[in-house]
C-alpha cells in the first residue's frame, strides 16, 4: 500500500517512525461527463482569469482569499514551517477507554506502518500496551494543511488511526427528535424485541453493494449491445395505520424468511398463520362454526331424540299394566308394539294407551 504521509508517533520520550496508509478503499462506479448529442468528453480546464488561457499544474499555487476578495499567496514552505509540534508527528496526548469516543466524531481510517527495522520494537511496545490496557490513544497530527485529532487503536497486529472531528464540529441533535410526547406500550416493545430476536445477527462479510453490482450489469449489457436488465417491481408500501399490526406482520415475515433460508425453501404455511390464529381464537366458533359448535348441536339433537324414547317406554309400560287387568291383553300388546315400531312418537303412544283403556272399560260394562 502506498503511504500518504511520513512521520513519527511521539509516545512520551519514545519516537516511532511510521508511514500513514489508507485503511479503506472505494469500489463505487465512477462516470464521466459527455456531450449527449455526439458523445464527446466534457473536460474541465484550468484557465487564468487575467490572461484568459489554460495553465499547467506546475503554474498553479495556493492562496487565501481575504474578505475584500484579494488573494494572499501561501507556499508549501510557509506551511512546512508552521510553529506546531504536529507538523510531522502524531503526538499522543492521552489514553482513554474506547467508549469515551463518540462515534459521530469518527472519520477516515488509516493504518500506521512501522518505517524501517528500528521502529519495530517501539511499535510493538505501543501495540501491546494498548491491548493490555483496553484503552485507545488520543493524538494530534497535521495532514493536508490543517491540524487534526486522531484515535489510535489495535486492529489485529497493526495500529490503526481514525481521524476524529473536533468536539465543536459535531452538531447537537436539537430539533431532531419528535417534539410531541409519545407513549410506547409494553406490548409494542415486546413485539419490537421479538422482531430483533427474529432478525438475529449477521456476518458483515456476507453483505455487499447490490447497487454497484446492478450498475456493472447495466454497463456490461450496453457494452455488448444487449438490453439492460429491467428493475424488479416491488410492492408499494401501504400506509401504516396500526403499529401493532405492522410489528406483527414484520415478525411474521422475518420468521418466514429465516425459516425459508434454513430449510432451503419457503416457510411452512402453518407457521405463517400461527400468529393470526392466536389472535382470533376467542371468536372462532362464531365465525367458522368450529368443532365446539358442532359437538354442542349434536348433543342437543341427541337429547331431543332421546326424549321420545323415554316417553314411548313409559307409555308402553302403562299399556302393559292395563293389558294385564284386561282380558284383551294380547290385543293391547300388539297395538302398542305396532305404535312403538312406527316411530315411537309420544302422542301416538298416549293415544294407543287411551284407546286400549276405553275398549277394556266398555267390555267390562257389557259383561
Amino acid at each position: 500500500m502506498r503511504s500518504i504521509w511520513n512521520g513519527a508517533i511521539s509516545f512520551g520520550l519514545v519516537s516511532i517512525p511510521i508511514k500513514l496508509v489508507n485503511a479503506t478503499e472505494s469500489h463505487s462506479v465512477s462516470f464521466r461527463q459527455i456531450h449527449t448529442e455526439d458523445g464527446g468528453r466534457i473536460r474541465y480546464r484550468k484557465v487564468c482569469e487575467l490572461e484568459d488561457r489554460e495553465v499547467t499544474q506546475a503554474e498553479i499555487g495556493k492562496a487565501y482569499e481575504d474578505a475584500d476578495g484579494s488573494m494572499i499567496p501561501i507556499t508549501d514552505e510557509d506551511l512546512s514551517q508552521l510553529p506546531i509540534p504536529t507538523a510531522r508527528t502524531i503526538e499522543i496526548v492521552a489514553f482513554v477507554p474506547e467508549d469515551r469516543i463518540d462515534p459521530l466524531q469518527m472519520g477516515s481510517a488509516y493504518y500506521l506502518a512501522a518505517s524501517g527495522a528500528p521502529a519495530a520494537k517501539p511499535y510493538t511496545l505501543l501495540r501491546e500496551a494498548l491491548k493490555r490496557s483496553n484503552r485507545v490513544a488520543i493524538a494530534k497530527f497535521a495532514l493536508r494543511g490543517r491540524e487534526r485529532l486522531g484515535m489510535l487503536r489495535v486492529v489485529g497486529d497493526a495500529i490503526a488511526m481514525h481521524g476524529l472531528l473536533w468536539p465543536d464540529e459535531v452538531r447537537a441533535p436539537e430539533g431532531v427528535a419528535p417534539e410531541a410526547g409519545v407513549t410506547v406500550r409494553d406490548q409494542e416493545l415486546d413485539l419490537a424485541d421479538a422482531l430483533m430476536d427474529t432478525l438475529g445477527e449477521i456476518d458483515l462479510d456476507d453483505l455487499h453493494d447490490e447497487y454497484r453490482e446492478a450498475v456493472e450489469e447495466v454497463v456490461a449489457a450496453k457494452a455488448s449491445g444487449e438490453k439492460p436488465p429491467e428493475a424488479r417491481e416491488e410492492a408499494a408500501p401501504g400506509k401504516v395505520l396500526d403499529l401493532m399490526a405492522a410489528l406483527e406482520s414484520s415478525v411474521r415475515a422475518a420468521r418466514e424468511s429465516r425459516d425459508g433460508e434454513e430449510a432451503g425453501g419457503p416457510a411452512e404455511e402453518a407457521e405463517v398463520r400461527s400468529l393470526p390464529r392466536r389472535k382470533t381464537s376467542s371468536r372462532a366458533p362464531k365465525e367458522t362454526g368450529g368443532k365446539k359448535s358442532t359437538s354442542t348441536a349434536a348433543k342437543k339433537t341427541a337429547a331431543k331424540r332421546a326424549e321420545p324414547k323415554k316417553s314411548t317406554a313409559k307409555s308402553a309400560g302403562a299399556a302393559k299394566k292395563t293389558a294385564a287387568r284386561s282380558p284383551a291383553k294380547g290385543t293391547a300388546k300388539k297395538a302398542t308394539a305396532r305404535s312403538t315400531a312406527r316411530g315411537g312418537d309420544k302422542d301416538a303412544a298416549k293415544g294407543t294407551a287411551k284407546s286400549t283403556a276405553k275398549k277394556t272399560a266398555s267390555r267390562r260394562r257389557s259383561a
